[in-house]
């Protein structure tokens, strides 16, 4: 296992970012399920509970503009890590005419591709591949010291379109990290029923890909290993294979009750949250008052975004009609 009581020295100022963002993430999504319920929001909602600290983890360390960043439908605290405000995540679920997809596509269908932030594909194993293209096009164009991150559950490394995305990155050495977060299920099926290796690192290494292993329930682990994982894509050292273990600590969506999940599975991992927050305390760099002042903020930010995403326009149904957030849209 990674040694990260050599790392922590180095991790305070990404830590401090990456717990924000861990909060705000569990703050917009505990406000959005509610609403949810309630029957104020159409369409799915996909919750990130179990993955924030890896999710997180990958936004702390990347660069909008120069990097690629792919967050898959559990990746809100790494949105916020990444620097964008839950006001675009709740404009997509109220459909506001005024978010990023124009209200054409809701929940966390949407993305800044002029950024580095393509958009969610529905067919998860299908994104990788959008990642290869834009580091090959940065290859191409004479770029250099960018990197894409890749996120992805254990579900879609079954995929045909995954594998064959993950087999270029590695023939072309592109520098890419791929984060695969096995949260135990793909939907409803476990994991004894979707590979039969002994760990899904092997099939990073099938590929020829150098591979790390984290404790995705573990914020100080989860941030050694992105540190040092895309610190080697960076530096020239070829695509890399980030395997996060963690559980998924609500149903495929909303919609689910997770019903399948046994509990003694849930007894074995604890809420990344929580961890992370005991290590703030340890660490000495969070007092409990600042702890709390945190949370308040985070609360007001969501309740004032919620707020406004609700009272925009719809989109036109007359108007000007783009299928994508590419800027000539606009």
């Amino acid at each position: 296992m990674f040694n990260v009581d050599e790392q922590i020295a180095g991790l305070r100022e990404p830590a401090l970012r990456a717990y924000r963002a861990m909060v705000m993430a569990r703050t917009f999504e505990s406000k959005i399920s509610a609403l949810y319920k309630a029957g104020k929001i159409m369409g799915g909602v996909f919750l990130g509970r179990g993955h924030e600290a890896i999710a997180a983890s990958e936004g702390v360390f990347l660069q909008r503009g120069r990097d690629v960043y792919t967050p898959f439908i559990r990746e809100q605290a790494g949105r916020c890590a990444w620097g964008y405000p839950v006001l675009e995540s709740a404009r997509a679920y109220f459909g506001s005419a005024l978010g990023r997809m124009k209200g054409r596509d809701g929940n966390v269908h949407w993305g800044f591709p002029e950024e580095g932030n393509p958009a969610p594909i529905s067919h998860l194993g299908s994104g990788i591949a959008v990642v290869a293209g834009c580091m090959l096009a940065k290859r191409m164009k004479g770029e250099t010291g960018c990197v894409g991150v890749a996120c992805y559950g254990d579900g879609t490394t079954s995929t045909g379109a995954f594998h064959e995305a993950a087999n270029l990155i590695a023939v072309e050495k592109l520098p890419v990290i791929i984060v695969v977060s096995n949260n135990r299920f793909a939907y409803s099926t476990p994991n004894e029923h979707e590979f039969a290796c002994a760990s899904l690192l092997d099939r990073g290494k099938g590929y020829g890909i150098a591979t790390h292993e984290c404790n995705g329930t573990n914020l100080l682990e989860t941030l050694a290993v992105m540190k040092a994982a895309i610190g080697n894509a960076r530096r020239g050292k070829g695509p890399q294979w980030v395997l996060a273990n963690t559980l998924r600590m609500c149903g495929h969506g909303e919609h689910d009750d997770a019903s399948y999940i046994p509990a003694a599975l849930k007894a074995h991992f604890p809420d990344p949250l929580e961890v992370a927050r005991s290590q703030m305390l340890e660490q000495g760099w969070m007092t409990e008052s600042e702890i709390e002042e945190l949370a308040g903020a985070c609360a007001r930010e969501v309740q004032t975004a919620v707020a406004q995403a609700q009272k925009e326009p719809g989109p036109d149904p007359y108007g000007e009609w783009c299928a994508t957030s590419w800027n000539p849209c606009y």
